[in-house]
């Protein structure tokens, strides 16, 4: 059985991933371009965890 707490989790993933896909969609080319990424590396992208030094 899953938990409210798992579809929570579950839910406000798929928000985030929505958020990410929404601004990084408003980018140019040329800014994706330097933040290494494609127009169609997108959704890739926005899917993937976020990595920071401290969790690296």
């Amino acid at each position: 059985m899953i938990s409210l707490k798992t579809i929570s989790e579950k839910l406000n993933a798929r928000r985030r991933t929505r958020e990410a896909v929404s601004e990084l969609s408003k980018l140019s080319d040329h800014e994706l371009s330097d933040i290494g990424i494609s127009r169609g590396e997108i959704e890739y992208v926005a899917r993937r965890p976020v990595v920071t030094k401290a969790s690296a």
